[in-house]
């Protein structure tokens, strides 16, 4: 019999390819989102076909906990975050509910229903002002309530774990681009934002001078190594992403050069400072060892694949949050 694969967060980026992934392996597949960050046409057919696709929040325990009992996973990939490091402090309550307290949700099922193990997709937000490359034995110091949020639940497996015996992997991948990436959030996901500003005629934004460094990391190369996860690593950590960092500036040069080649010439102008880790890219020599990863991104390819995908894509409502908290709110996102 296939072993059952539960995923959180199935219409994103991660929880879309790797669902197709494991489907084409032969796994039996169920999947969660509310569709508040994805789309259902980035859900694989096949999943809604066989009514394996299940459009839920995951912060409402009854509608989970039926899932749970219904399905019985032996693994479980949860992917559903709101990653949003810079917005985060302006939505205190719906980062800790979405990030936080909805993975708790999870945890608590897995823990009930005798998970085999948890694949949790932390953040390279956890090392906040730590020196790059960041490596797994650095301690956690995140500087934001998203960091703040995904490093509570990595804090939390490990109680799981020592109390319950729930095993559990975390990965901290880190700016993972592709096609079905969310492209109409204007807070998160910088090189979809881009696309989306050249495709309706906007300049591309940089944050402050462009100096910061960051390392971007296509998304196929993270199916295996998430696959391995089920069966080795029990209880570790590992950073996953691209080996090559880039200058933020350079990398929209590089939008602009490709978006030159369809015909558009956005202008590049520079907006205010924003509150971040100046340079955030990571060290993946854990990775490679023991779960034997493999980066090939060519991010000049990846991101023309993008925008070839992104000119195809229907119109989209652009995403707008209520702020929590609207002091020193920053001006580009007033």
């Amino acid at each position: 019999m296939a072993q059952k694969i539960l995923v959180t967060g199935v219409a994103g980026l991660l929880g879309s390819h790797f669902s197709t992934y494991l489907l084409d392996k032969g796994y039996t597949v169920f999947g969660i989102d509310n569709l508040s960050g994805g789309y259902l046409d980035y859900v694989d057919k096949r999943l809604i076909k066989d009514k394996q696709f299940y459009k839920i929040d995951l912060i409402d325990q009854k509608a989970l906990e039926k899932i749970f009992k219904k399905c019985k996973p032996d693994y479980v990939y949860h992917f559903a975050a709101y990653a949003a490091e810079g917005l985060s402090p302006f939505i205190r309550n719906f980062n800790y509910t979405n990030n936080l307290l909805c993975s708790v949700n999870v945890i608590n099922n897995c823990i009930k229903y005798d998970v085999q193990k948890i694949i949790f997709t932390s953040s390279m937000a956890v090392y906040g002002h730590g020196k790059p490359p960041f490596k797994e034995s650095q301690v956690p110091l995140p500087v934001d309530p998203y960091g703040i949020a995904k490093y509570t639940v990595e804090m939390d497996l490990k109680q799981a774990y020592d109390q319950f015996g729930l095993k559990y992997s975390i990965v901290r991948p880190h700016n993972v681009i592709g096609i079905q990436q969310n492209i109409w959030d204007k807070y998160r996901n910088v090189i979809g934002i881009w696309i989306k500003k050249t495709l309706a005629g906007e300049n591309i934004g940089i944050f402050g001078d462009g100096t910061q460094k960051r390392a971007f990391s296509d998304i196929q190369f993270c199916m295996e190594p998430f696959e391995k996860l089920m069966h080795t690593a029990d209880c570790d950590t590992f950073n996953i992403g691209a080996d090559t960092e880039y200058e933020i500036g350079k990398i929209a040069s590089l939008v602009r050069k490709i978006a030159q080649e369809f015909g558009y010439d956005p202008k590049i102008e520079h907006l205010e400072s924003r509150h971040e880790v100046k340079d955030a890219y990571c060290h993946h020599a854990k990775a490679k060892k023991i779960l034997g990863f493999k980066d090939h991104t060519d991010i000049e390819t990846t991101i023309r694949e993008m925008f070839v995908w992104a000119k195809k894509q229907p119109v989209r409502k652009s995403k707008n949050m209520q702020y929590e908290v609207s002091k020193n709110v920053y001006s580009f996102w007033k």
